[in-house]
């Protein structure tokens, strides 16, 4: 991955980053970002992770070949809009996917579902940091070895759904652009992710509504239709006895296709 090829296209005056660095290895992105409590929309890149952690603090394995990136932003929007960072960045990911040509959709909240089997193609983590907030994504390129821990979902990567593109240094431009391409009007609205269009950018790619689903809490779990999202990104499930459940956390797994799930909030 060339870094100095990005940092020169990316970063300021030239690109909306402050500063974007490249290192061969790390633990985590994530985690250096918030002890280093860097300026806003600062970028770290790493070619491999060794102690990345996913959702419900799974450990998530980041060999070489795939690509870690994590931004500080400090986006001064609500606080409570603030989970709508980790949906844009799952507009983004299916964005860069069919840019380079692979079928791509989202399960709520952010799993990227690759190619015709809908296998899982990254994992995206925010973490609060100070008054900002660190968004850490991993995306798959090459293909997924054996021993990689699928995290609740079969893995796969960008090789093996027959990406027209692989080279790092050019995926993590179109992330990176990307992300900006929804970051700055949903920052500019003040969060408001109907606003700044992301709702509906994030709605039309979002298999999981009008699903049937099971939702697995902590200590319970319950199945319903998945309806609608809510203004700071919970989505909303219709239970077996009628009733509306906010679901502000957990994992969702698709049960079956519903032929009567309502895709919008009436």
């Amino acid at each position: 991955m060339n870094g100095e090829y990005l940092a020169q296209r990316l970063t300021r005056p030239n690109g909306p980053y402050a500063s974007l660095t490249v290192v061969d290895s790390t633990e985590s992105t994530n985690v250096d970002l918030d002890r280093m409590r860097p300026p806003d929309r600062t970028v770290l890149i790493a070619r491999q992770q060794t102690a990345g952690e996913g959702r419900r603090s799974r450990s998530w394995t980041s060999p070489p070949g795939g690509l870690y990136v994590s931004i500080h932003y400090v986006p001064g929007v609500p606080p409570y809009r603030l989970p709508w960072l980790t949906l844009l960045a799952g507009v983004a990911l299916v964005n860069v996917s069919l840019s380079v040509g692979v079928a791509a959709v989202l399960k709520w909240p952010n799993d990227l579902l690759l190619g015709p089997g809908r296998r899982k193609g990254a994992g995206v983590l925010a973490t609060t940091s100070g008054n900002g907030v660190v968004l850490g994504i991993g995306l798959n390129v090459q293909p997924v070895r054996a021993e990689v821990a699928p995290g609740g979902l079969e893995p796969t990567s960008l090789a093996e759904e027959g990406a027209a593109e692989l080279d790092l240094t050019e995926l993590a431009a179109r992330l990176l652009l990307e992300l900006d391409r929804w970051e700055a009007p949903w920052r500019a609205a003040d969060g408001d992710p109907f606003a700044s269009g992301l709702h509906e950018e994030y709605r039309r790619h979002c298999v999981t509504l009008g699903q049937e689903v099971r939702v697995e809490l902590t200590e319970s779990s319950f199945e319903g239709t998945a309806r609608y999202l809510e203004t700071d990104g919970t989505l909303v499930v219709r239970d077996s006895q009628g009733n509306d459940r906010s679901v502000p956390a957990g994992d969702v797994v698709h049960l079956r296709t519903s032929t009567q799930g309502e895709m919008r909030r009436p």
